[in-house]
């Protein structure tokens, strides 16, 4: 084989925009060969391109070598699923699922390790957080005592929100900003620093939109090795921040927009603390900063890695069997919500499971309706 055939299931802004790039040629070695959405949500058909209203025929068709799953968040489960034991090569969209039970459930049925699963974390490919990501494993700042990151630059509006009934329900998509826009920070936070052993959430639900999941967090992670964490994330600050900052022995690192800023000790916190005589004195800092140009590659490079991973064997920039992580951290946050109580992981992923689908089985929640124009996909560009 030398060019993957791809199928792309969900034709909303994500799906078309994927279409387009491998269209534009931006992906190399690839080639949409089917498409699969509701008839009415189908583009003009195009030559080398089937069309489907069934996954499931697309998925048994024989056009396609790869599957990439664009729908909304429930169905990235069973989609998933079938497409595994149909042995095709499978790239999810984020969340990898809703919850943590059917990630389980996903990842179970990836049992033929010749194909490749992938997630779409395309976060991962932006150069501040991959060199956040070597300073912190190289151990070049020292251990990390303490994260704060607060990225509230993801502000929506009631219209939004009305674009689709399924989204910000429990019974259509799970949940808010957790779910739906902060799963790339999710999974970035622990891609860098590791999974804690204790969450602590506190949760708005519906406070800034009529909306019944949460649209204002904030979490406390604890980890084993001592450090702590806050997470804080709202769809309704403006203009909002994007601001992480690492404390570690030597010294303060803070991420934003255009670069990073390392406020740098001469000698590590601990050592500074047990000097004799040191007094109120603070260690000396200098001042570095590491100039960040542009976002990386983004999707289209998620993608082009998923084409040399099925053709070549390159290893995965996200690997779907990782998505399970940034849903137990946005799950065990709403749980600890809920029951008022610190969470500690592994979570328990049948309780969560339980307590969502009562949760949409027994909402009578109604939007408010509002007249709904056309959008763009620009409106879309930094969230599914």
């Amino acid at each position: 084989m030398d060019k993957v055939r791809i199928g792309i299931v969900g034709l909303g802004n994500m799906g078309r925009a994927h279409r387009q790039n491998i269209r534009d040629g931006k992906v190399k070695r690839i080639e949409v060969t089917a498409i699969c959405d509701r008839s009415d949500f189908l583009p003009e058909p195009v030559d080398g391109e089937k069309q489907f209203s069934d996954v499931s025929e697309m998925i048994a068709s024989g056009e396609i070598d790869a599957i990439h799953i664009c729908t909304p968040h429930y169905s990235h489960t069973p989609i998933g699923i079938e497409a595994l034991h149909a042995g095709l090569h499978v790239l999810v969209e984020k969340p990898l699922s809703v919850h943590k039970a059917d990630c389980q459930r996903l990842i179970a049925a990836y049992t033929d390790r010749s194909k490749v699963f992938a997630a779409m974390f395309n976060q991962r490919t932006d150069p501040h957080y991959r060199t956040l990501k070597s300073l912190v494993d190289s151990g070049e700042i020292g251990k990390v005592r303490r994260i704060n990151w607060t990225v509230t630059d993801w502000f929506r509006t009631e219209y939004y929100y009305a674009l689709g009934g399924w989204r910000a329900t429990w019974k259509g998509e799970g949940g808010g900003v957790l779910l739906n826009q902060c799963p790339h920070n999710l999974d970035l936070f622990q891609w860098i620093f590791g999974m804690p052993r204790r969450i602590h959430g506190f949760c708005n639900f519906g406070r800034y939109h009529q909306i019944e999941v949460e649209d204002d967090v904030t979490a406390y992670f604890g980890y084993d090795d001592g450090k702590n964490a806050t997470f804080i994330t709202s769809t309704g600050e403006a203009p909002g921040q994007n601001r992480l900052e690492v404390v570690a022995e030597r010294g303060l690192v803070t991420v934003e927009e255009g670069g990073i800023r390392w406020k740098r000790n001469t000698k590590e916190m601990s050592e500074f603390s047990n000097t004799v005589n040191a007094g109120f004195a603070k260690p000396d800092t200098w001042d570095v900063t590491i100039p960040i140009e542009g976002r990386g590659g983004q999707h289209v490079e998620i993608l082009q890695n998923f084409v040399d991973a099925v053709l070549d064997g390159a290893p995965l920039i996200s690997p779907a069997i990782e998505g399970i992580n940034s849903v137990e951290l946005a799950n065990a946050t709403m749980l600890s919500a809920w029951e008022d109580k610190t969470i500690h992981l592994p979570m328990d992923a049948g309780l969560y499971e339980e307590l969502l689908m009562g949760k949409a089985e027994s909402s009578t929640f109604e939007k408010k309706k509002i007249e709904v124009m056309h959008a763009s996909a620009d409106d879309f560009s930094k969230s599914f």
